[in-house]
């Protein structure tokens, strides 16, 4: 079927938590803004846009040529200011939702295009020449990209080479995910691909990270080259990385992060970490006080203690999993402040033994407001108070939002 002969014109009149604009009607109709007048073809409950007929005055032009194939990013094609405006308003609605009408949440602060220092490719084969990108949205079909305006320099400019190089690596047809990480020593990559480890094929990863000048080579988990243990400089401190760790997405976010919770612990006494990684907040926190590390994974941890060690920090740290074996009040009574950095599903259970705490202080950083929502919950009920919400857009063109909040026993 011909989708312009059943094609019909709505009004944009908001949009949805997904970044998707939605009619009156509740069509969802992703690449549109609110007060856009647009053909679409009508699919369900969602409408396929074929052209923008009005404009509305929240449009702007996208910066990457493969926008709207590409599902990488979803908001391109909003102004800046009513696109903040969303991403800030996604913390207000969440925090409402569980009964926080009047959360004192602050204006959005927000980093740079050019800044995303993590980035997890696709590869294909096809033929002799590889193509290498994301996949569109809801498919597997991947977008063979030139160019991406949301990466560091570093990233950016390892698309072309890194095609060159796997076009004699992978098999026709063959696919691999590929995490690159831009660290102060420089790219570690950790290729991903259904294939056994011969001879043959260590010996051309080998020739590919030493062409591309990578810090770290590793497939399927296994290291295969280090020209350069990457690192991460944290303060006095510098902290190695194992494969495929934990980072904030840009390096600016994060030091926006460390700012804030620096400036709620001035004069605290001892401080945990929870869900630590490798010591973002742990290590930044270190040079002036007492920290205590905890994070499930045991690479991240042997490496933050190494650090510490290195740098003479007042640190200590444990591995456990803190989903199945939080913290108990009793264990946390010792604490001044609490830092939580949790994955996206959030920390009730930590949460729920923090309600049953002493602890004065507990600083979240989150990038789901809706879990992070259901926490605020049940701190408060334990007898907290909400002092200070502060959302970040690092995520860039995504409707992902990373927030600070700092929680207060009266």
């Amino acid at each position: 079927m011909n989708p312009a002969a059943t094609a019909e014109t709505v009004e944009i009149m908001r949009l949805g938590h997904a970044g998707d604009g939605i009619a009156a009607d509740g069509l969802f109709v992703p690449y549109t803004v609110p007060g856009d007048v647009a053909r679409v073809a009508r699919e369900g409950a969602r409408g396929r846009l074929i052209e923008i007929v009005r404009p509305g005055p929240a449009r702007a032009t996208p910066p990457c040529s493969h926008f709207g194939r590409c599902g990488g990013c979803a908001l391109q094609m909003m102004a800046r200011e009513p696109y903040l405006a969303w991403k800030r308003d996604l913390v207000v609605t969440a925090l409402k939702q569980r009964g926080f009408d009047d959360a004192p949440v602050e204006g959005i602060r927000a980093v740079p295009p050019g800044t995303r220092r993590r980035a997890m490719f696709k590869a294909r084969a096809i033929g002799k020449t590889v193509a290498l990108g994301f996949y569109e949205p809801e498919s597997r079909n991947l977008v063979d990209i030139s160019e991406c305006p949301l990466l560091v320099p570093e990233l950016a400019r390892l698309i072309a080479p890194l095609k060159t190089q796997l076009a004699p690596i992978l098999a026709p047809g063959e696919t691999a995910e590929l995490h690159a990480t831009a660290t102060d020593a420089g790219v570690d990559l950790s290729l991903k691909l259904k294939r056994a480890r011969g001879p043959d094929f260590l010996m051309a990863l080998s020739e590919l990270a030493s062409v591309l000048n990578l810090a770290r080579l590793s497939s399927n988990g296994e290291t295969v080259a280090t020209a350069r243990t990457p690192s991460l400089r944290i303060g006095r401190f510098t902290v190695g990385l194992p494969p495929e760790s934990f980072l904030q997405p840009t390096k600016e976010g994060m030091g926006i992060l460390q700012d804030l919770v620096r400036e709620e612990v001035k004069g605290a006494g001892p401080i945990a970490d929870l869900f630590s990684g490798c010591g973002t907040f742990a290590l930044a926190l270190a040079e002036t006080h007492a920290v205590h590390a905890v994070d499930s994974g045991p690479a991240q941890i042997e490496a933050l203690i190494a650090a510490a060690k290195a740098g003479r920090a007042n640190l200590t740290a444990e591995t456990r999993d803190l989903y199945r074996r939080p913290l108990l009040a009793s264990e946390l009574s010792r604490f001044d402040t609490v830092v939580l950095d949790p994955p996206r599903p959030g920390a009730s259970a930590q949460a729920h033994a923090l309600a049953q705490s002493s602890v004065p202080d507990v600083l979240y950083i989150s990038c789901n407001p809706a879990s992070f929502a259901r926490d605020a919950r049940i701190l408060a009920d334990g007898g907290y108070r909400v002092a200070r919400v502060v959302p970040l857009d690092q995520f860039l063109w995504s409707p992902h939002v990373e927030l600070f909040a700092r929680f207060v026993r009266d």
